[in-house]
């Protein structure tokens, strides 16, 4: 079906672009597409009804169980402390319930990692359509700052700028801002490329010529011809930032303890990998699913939201 912009009262035809209910039909036919967003449904709700999740359990991540751990700071008992109490066990050293903090660490992994997408990505579309349709002297500087950005070492320069972020700034509100704002480059140049082959399609030429502003014709006829690249580019970036943060917490540079995070436990477990493995287990599986997760959307996205997957 084709879609049509007015611009001064004309008319002016845009590409063809599938429908909603068309692409919802084609996720739900794609299994592997359909299961990653049952699963990163399962973890946004587990994320939110925590408290109510972990209570059936009785435990709760900042509660620690001294009297299950033996004087070298292991658990007791099969498989880290596997019980009916403790469904994945306990931590070793703190003896915190190992099921809480995997269910609570959703909560940090999700907020950083979509909230910093979401940044990244706000600004990456304006940057790229912006260069791309408008070229010139702002286009060279931007691409030269994309450049540089690049190579531009943000781990160590996290790690290093936590020394001095005052205590109370929170710290996933700083990893958001920080992660969030060098994440941009990538999208920024993906959608610089739509857009400066979109500027010299008919329909953009067409909508200049009947006198419409070229700040109108960029958000208004190119933007929405790269609502696809976005959405799909967005559920890749995803498990990339809840990477990064969970990079920063298994360094110790994340979140302080005791606040629940996948990366923090891991690499506590990994200090045990040789006496019971069992620790990392679980939020090294947490942290698997939901990064396949995203990706396998990610690439059912990309199939239903391809103009000539309506002809395959």
């Amino acid at each position: 079906m084709t879609t049509a912009n007015t611009v001064e009262g004309e008319p002016v035809l845009a590409p063809p672009r599938r429908g909603f209910r068309r692409v919802v039909r084609h996720l739900v036919r794609d299994r592997w597409a359909f299961a990653g967003a049952v699963i990163i449904v399962v973890f946004v709700l587990g994320a939110i009804l925590a408290p109510l999740i972990t209570g059936i359990t009785g435990q709760n991540p900042y509660t620690y169980h001294v009297d299950l751990l033996t004087d070298s700071g292991s658990p007791t008992g099969w498989g880290g402390g596997i019980s009916a109490r403790h469904w994945f066990g306990v931590e070793p050293l703190t003896g915190r319930d190992m099921f809480s903090i995997v269910v609570y660490g959703a909560r940090i992994s999700l907020l950083v990692g979509i909230s910093a997408t979401v940044i990244s990505v706000v600004i990456g579309v304006l940057v790229g359509v912006t260069t791309g349709f408008f070229g010139g002297w702002y286009d060279r500087v931007m691409s030269r700052v994309v450049d540089v950005m690049f190579g531009f070492p943000v781990l160590v320069f996290l790690i290093a700028l936590t020394a001095i972020v005052p205590s109370s700034v929170p710290r996933p509100v700083f990893m958001i801002l920080v992660i969030g704002f060098f994440g941009w480059p990538p999208i920024a140049r993906v959608i610089r490329g739509q857009a400066l082959s979109l500027r010299e399609r008919s329909f953009v030429t067409a909508s200049t010529a009947m006198g419409a502003g070229s700040w109108r014709v960029a958000f208004t006829q190119v933007l929405p011809n790269v609502t696809a690249t976005i959405i799909v580019y967005t559920t890749i970036l995803v498990p990339s930032m809840i990477g990064f943060e969970a990079a920063l917490s298994f360094l110790g540079v994340g979140v302080p303890p005791p606040t629940p995070s996948w990366g923090r436990t891991i690499g506590l477990a990994v200090g045990w990998v040789q006496t019971d493995p069992m620790y990392l287990v679980f939020p090294g599986a947490a942290l698997f699913l939901i990064t396949l997760a995203f990706n396998v959307l990610g690439d059912g996205l990309r199939d239903a939201l391809d103009p000539k997957g309506a002809r395959r």
